[in-house]
């Protein structure tokens, strides 16, 4: 697993003096595979940059960005960008940065980035209260049925009220789950924390008591979280050791009340496990922003379930949350392209 190291800089004064050293010398060439990206970011580029852009507000084909990156010297990119040794052959000798806006990296081959000399930059911590703030309301909407509910009012279903009729499994008293106690992670505790839940723990590799203590949060292993939790939160990177870590003996393990919310990576769950997990009512219900593919084809089985909510990936779809992070993206390759620290590099 690569070691993350965040480096911080003073933006008003640093972004000055790199904009002051990029445009000494002669304009870097900066390739950008989506044009839809908040254009704050793309200004700063302008300024001290050639940028050019993929055309459509769509994933670049893959032959088109083999095609672009060709004598680049930065490439800003997305999560739905493969960026390995063939896009890097293609760019080129000259290629100092691999900058992407999102927190994750798996898209990118940062090994071989490494061993040519090309620095990784990404976007994390701004995103961290937005995708706190959509995994609670995920977790509520599936827990409350407010999507299976609302088709209700549309398709006649809701003929009057009925004391049991649409009745979902309330957070207070509960047992809530977190597989993973990152940043994200702790953000989410702290906001179920005024649900009253029963007990809130967590399972990592590594003990964070000074963490967990500001939201009362118990670390346990994996297997006792699966066994004893009501609801289960998915907040993990996706790692070797994170790949479908839960699998058909994970969900068989769980609660028959369980609700199953993942916020993470698609590439944590076998899909197939879960959805017969969730077809046999072996687990009560399930909600996620993240799947595999994305998006889903739309004759998926999961589809067709009603105890399921699938939103779009929209983790970090917060106005604010967006903009800053084409501001990083933009600000990690200046400093790349100038020998300086990265705002926030993979290392």
């Amino acid at each position: 697993m690569h070691k993350i190291k965040l480096r911080h800089i003073q933006q008003a004064r640093g972004l000055s003096q790199l904009l002051q050293k990029v445009s000494m010398s002669s304009q870097p060439n900066v390739y950008v595979t989506r044009p839809d990206v908040d254009d704050s970011g793309l200004e700063l580029l302008r300024k001290s940059c050639n940028v050019s852009t993929w055309s459509q507000p769509l994933p670049v084909p893959r032959d088109e960005l083999l095609r672009q990156v060709k004598g680049k010297d930065a490439l800003y990119c997305a999560l739905t960008d493969k960026i390995d040794a063939a896009v890097l052959d293609a760019a080129g000798t000259q290629l100092k940065c691999v900058a992407t806006i999102s927190v994750g990296f798996e898209h990118i081959d940062v090994e071989e980035c490494k061993k040519r000399g090309i620095r990784v930059g990404y976007t994390p911590d701004v995103l961290t209260d937005a995708t706190a703030e959509l995994t609670l309301a995920l977790l509520l909407a599936t827990n409350r049925r407010l999507f299976e509910a609302s088709k209700q009012v549309y398709n006649g279903g809701w003929k009057s009220w009925a004391p049991m009729w649409m009745c979902g499994q309330g957070l207070k008293n509960s047992r809530v789950g977190l597989y993973g106690f990152g940043r994200i992670g702790q953000e989410i505790a702290a906001r179920i924390v005024p649900f009253k839940p029963a007990q809130i723990t967590y399972t990592t590799r590594t003990a964070r008591p000074a963490e967990a203590a500001k939201v009362n949060a118990q670390r346990v292993d994996f297997d006792e979280m699966l066994c004893l939790s009501d609801f289960i939160v998915v907040c993990c990177s996706l790692t070797p050791d994170t790949k479908e870590v839960f699998n058909a003996s994970a969900f068989e393990k769980m609660k028959p009340n369980c609700i199953f919310i993942n916020t993470a990576r698609g590439g944590v769950v076998d899909q197939n496990a879960l959805y017969d997990a969730l077809h046999s009512k072996r687990i009560l219900a399930a909600g996620l922003d993240v799947t595999t593919p994305e998006p889903l084809p739309l004759d998926d089985p999961l589809l067709k379930l009603d105890n399921i909510v699938i939103l779009p990936h929209i983790g970090s779809a917060d106005i604010e949350t967006r903009k800053e992070m084409s501001r990083i993206t933009a600000r990690n390759i200046l400093a790349a392209l100038n020998g300086c620290q990265m705002e926030a590099e993979v290392m």
